[in-house]
C-alpha cells in the first residue's frame, strides 16, 4: 500500500521485540495491517523526525507508543474492521504495555481524518519523513482520552446517533476487558 501511494522505503515488518503487528482479516483475506510501538531505550521510529516533541512527553513521565505502518484495503469500507483493529492496538499499548500516550506520524492529508475519527492533535508543522520521503504532522492522542471515548461509546454503532467518530466501532468495554483478560493470560 505505501509503494502504491508513492512512498519511499521498503515497508517490511522487521523483527524488533519492541513492535507488534496487527492484522484484520475477512474471509481469510488480509484487509489491514497496523503496528504499535512501545517505546524502549533505542526509542521509536517517530524519534526520527520529531524526538524534541516526544522527548517532552517523557520528561512529564509518559510512557509512549507510536502507531505506524497502517494499511487498508482501499477496496474494503468496513468501519467494524478499522475499529476493531484499532481497539485491539489499545488495548495492546493500555493494558498490555500500560503506555500513557500514542503518536503517529501522519501525512498532511490524512490529518483531519485522525484527529475527527479518533481524538488525535496535532503536535508539529510538517518536516519531512526520510523513512518514506514525504511530509509528516506529528499526531498525539492521550490513552486516557481514547478510553474515556471507549467507555462513552464502544459497541454502540447502531445507536450512534450524530456521532461521527470511529469510535462507536470499537468494542464495548465488557468486551474489551474479555479480549484483555485472554491477551494477558497468553502473555
Amino acid at each position: 500500500m505505501y509503494a502504491w501511494r508513492g512512498y519511499a522505503g521498503t515497508h517490511r515488518l522487521e523483527d524488533n521485540p519492541n513492535q507488534i503487528t496487527l492484522s484484520a482479516f475477512d474471509q481469510g483475506e488480509v484487509i489491514g495491517t497496523v503496528t504499535l510501538g512501545v517505546d524502549s531505550p533505542v526509542g521509536i521510529l517517530a524519534d526520527e523526525v520529531f524526538k524534541d516533541h516526544i522527548d517532552a512527553f517523557r520528561a512529564r513521565g509518559a510512557k509512549v507508543c507510536e502507531i505506524s505502518k497502517l494499511a487498508f484495503d482501499p477496496t474494503v469500507r468496513s468501519k467494524f474492521a478499522l475499529g476493531s483493529l484499532f481497539h485491539i492496538l489499545y488495548i495492546y499499548a493500555h493494558h498490555i504495555y500500560q503506555c500513557t500516550d500514542a503518536f503517529i506520524e501522519i501525512n498532511p492529508r490524512h490529518r483531519r481524518y485522525y484527529e475527527h475519527m479518533l481524538g488525535f492533535r496535532t503536535q508539529s508543522g510538517v518536516r519531512i519523513n526520510p523513512r518514506v520521503d514525504a511530509p509528516a504532522h506529528l499526531l498525539w492522542l492521550s490513552l486516557d482520552f481514547m478510553g474515556a471515548e471507549i467507555e462513552r461509546l464502544g459497541g454502540v454503532h447502531d445507536d450512534a446517533g450524530t456521532e461521527r467518530s470511529l469510535y462507536p466501532y470499537f468494542f464495548s468495554k465488557r468486551e474489551e476487558a474479555g479480549i484483555a483478560d485472554r491477551l494477558l493470560s497468553i502473555g
